[in-house]
């Protein structure tokens, strides 16, 4: 009974919060159709919300490129399947000497951009922005959710990339957010929303960002759109997250290329579009006979690409197809 009570107070709070926010700006749609000049969107504090932080803001210059290592390194070492290594009470793997890989579930985490295509050079990068609590919540939520399908995960996290309000959620990435997300996260994803800006102002918004990021700030909004209106699809969401085609790769950053991870083991990926990547890791030898305590944990992890047109990939700890008869080579008793 004092559980129940406990629940239904947390309730009134997040519901409390939501009407609020909707009171404070629900006023902004009607005043922003009646905009007619760049000077009354600015007025009107437009070029404030373009000046927001991202909801995810990670891009290729977080990567820390210091002992990078070329796609020969270790090449002649064979693979072990990282999945089989033992976890601790988070999830994440308990890394011994050697190399492993695994081909798991990723996420596009940036609308209006390209796919990844083959020669692309990915390296890692931490997950940053306003949103990262949250979509890190997910990643790691979803790992006790196996019923929740991958393509519902990823539609809410185009949904919470695009800056949507909770408010306007509709259809089934509400039922998925309130699924993976408790009501406390739920509130955090008020906070920096946007509202559907109408076509108007959406031309003179453009007219003030730089051309590199206007298909990015058009494909959310075309997703904040959708959401709203509860009528789409996942193909609906997907025409506008991924864009046509494939960006040109960077000559010195090859596919392949080695990152050395902050606690000083190496990892690399290679994705299969936005849904599927194999990452690789590689822990020297003398990190563990120092005692290092190593965890690989890709819920905090972006594959991030070189070239910014296209998608940087949130990882997860979770195997494609794995085969669990398999046997380490090595023995591995990770302290």
């Amino acid at each position: 009974m004092k559980n129940a009570k406990i629940i239904c107070f947390a309730l009134s709070i997040f519901f409390a919060s939501i009407n609020n926010t909707h009171a404070q700006f629900g006023g902004l749609k009607d005043k922003l159709l009646k905009v007619g000049t760049a000077q009354g969107a600015k007025a009107l504090g437009v070029d404030k919300f373009l000046k927001q932080p991202g909801a995810i803001t990670t891009s290729f210059e977080d990567v820390n490129r210091e002992g990078e290592m070329m796609p020969d390194f270790k090449a002649t070492l064979k693979a072990q399947p990282l999945y089989l290594l033992p976890k601790n009470p988070e999830g994440g793997y308990l890394l011994c000497e050697g190399l492993y890989e695994m081909t798991n579930k990723s996420y596009c985490l940036m609308a209006g951009t390209f796919a990844p295509a083959k020669g692309d050079g990915y390296m890692f990068a931490p997950v940053l922005g306003s949103k990262e609590e949250v979509v890190i919540a997910i990643i790691k939520s979803a790992e006790k959710h196996s019923e929740v399908e991958q393509h519902d995960i990823q539609a809410l996290l185009w949904t919470i990339i695009a800056r949507t309000r909770f408010a306007n959620y509709n259809g089934q990435v509400k039922v998925t957010a309130m699924k993976l997300l408790s009501p406390q996260q739920i509130t955090m994803l008020e906070g920096g929303a946007l509202g559907v800006l109408p076509f108007d102002v959406m031309q003179k918004a453009k007219d003030q960002l730089p051309s590199g990021i206007r298909a990015v700030f058009e494909a959310e909004n075309n997703i904040r759109q959708l959401v709203s209106s509860g009528n789409y699809t996942y193909a609906d969401m997907e025409k506008y997250a991924i864009v046509a085609g494939m960006a040109p790769p960077r000559a010195d950053v090859p596919s392949g290329i080695w990152t050395k991870h902050p606690d000083g083991y190496y990892l690399r990926y290679f994705p299969s579009g936005y849904s599927v990547t194999k990452v690789q890791v590689y822990v020297p030898k003398e990190l563990v006979v120092s005692g290092t305590k190593l965890v690989y944990d890709a819920a905090g992890d972006i594959a991030c690409p070189a070239n910014t047109g296209s998608q940087r990939l949130a990882q997860t700890n979770e195997p494609l197809n794995p085969n669990y008869s398999v046997k380490l080579v090595t023995v591995c008793n990770p302290k």
